[in-house]
């Protein structure tokens, strides 16, 4: 029997990785891409998007699984996130509720969800993953919330970690706030686990390194050091320029018709004291998945 998932946001950071991931282990996918591409031996590309309810329809026949990796991570307004991340997956709960063996599904969601009164993005992750948990008792999900994913082809964290090599690490928050960081292998790796999975795995599971604690920005720092072998220093951005930036860049955003990524709501993200994970649950879940991959040992093969 053929093995055939379907994946949303295959043309992004993660979702490029998956598939490349998911083909060399012998699976066939189907993927919506909004530029046309030439299909391989083993990846169908349909032409379209979340708003197009007959090629999601298509995506979705006879597959076994479902992965949503598609998202809205920049957005002047509610509405830009909302028409993305949850009518979009609205949009792909519909596609899949009309295939006659539902396939099961696994919601690429964020670590930001858990604070959805931040931004408007962790709101619009927030009701996504609401829409899955209520849509049908009949349909097997799973929701992953990562925290911040890095490793090669990010375009988010890279910068920050490009500046740790110069001596430099912005600080936009207390020093000691904590947050933790997952590399983008470790995270397919636990999907792909996921995938094979033969029993259900409902419930909504947290991701990150596995580092006790997570980091702070010293500990960020520290670790720099020892790679780069130079004094890594950490620049406190004030939180009044932070702001004043973020509100600018949003009402230029609004006049120029751009999706911005700083926005006020960003900006209390940042702040936010933590964003470690408890991987415990999903390890109970998935007993042959942990995270492998050493922030110490990535940094410099991603800088």
């Amino acid at each position: 029997m053929q093995k055939l998932v379907a994946v949303t946001g295959a043309t992004g950071f993660i979702g490029r990785q998956l598939i490349d991931t998911l083909v060399d282990a012998g699976w066939h996918i189907k993927a919506i891409t909004r530029k046309k591409k030439a299909d391989t031996c083993a990846v169908k590309w349909l032409h379209g998007d979340l708003d197009q309810q007959s090629v999601l329809n298509e995506l979705v026949e006879g597959v076994h699984a479902v992965i949503h990796c598609a998202g809205a991570v920049r957005g002047s307004s509610y509405g830009e996130f909302e028409h993305t991340n949850v009518t979009g997956t609205e949009n792909l709960l519909h596609a899949v509720s009309q295939q006659k063996q539902l396939p099961k599904l696994l919601l690429i969601s964020s670590l930001a969800a858990r604070q959805p009164e931040l931004s408007w993005y962790a709101q619009s992750k927030y009701q996504a993953e609401q829409r899955v948990i209520h849509h049908s008792p009949d349909l097997s999900w799973t929701i992953f919330r990562p925290t911040a994913v890095y490793g090669p082809g990010d375009k988010e964290m890279k910068p920050l970690f490009q500046a740790t090599s110069k001596g430099l690490l912005p600080v936009v928050g207390k020093l000691q706030n904590r947050f933790g960081l997952i590399h983008v292998d470790d995270l397919i790796s636990a999907i792909q686990t996921w995938l094979n999975l033969d029993a259900p795995c409902p419930g909504i599971f947290e991701l990150d390194d596995g580092t006790p604690g997570g980091y702070t920005f010293p500990s960020l720092a520290e670790i720099a050091r020892e790679i780069w072998n130079r004094p890594v220093h950490c620049i406190i951005v004030p939180y009044f320029l932070i702001h004043n930036l973020a509100v600018m860049n949003l009402w230029l955003a609004r006049i120029f018709r751009y999706s911005p990524m700083l926005t006020p709501g960003k900006v209390k993200e940042l702040h936010h004291h933590d964003w470690v994970c408890d991987n415990t649950p999903l390890i109970h879940a998935l007993p042959d998945w942990k995270p492998r991959v050493r922030l110490h040992d990535a940094l410099p093969l991603i800088v």
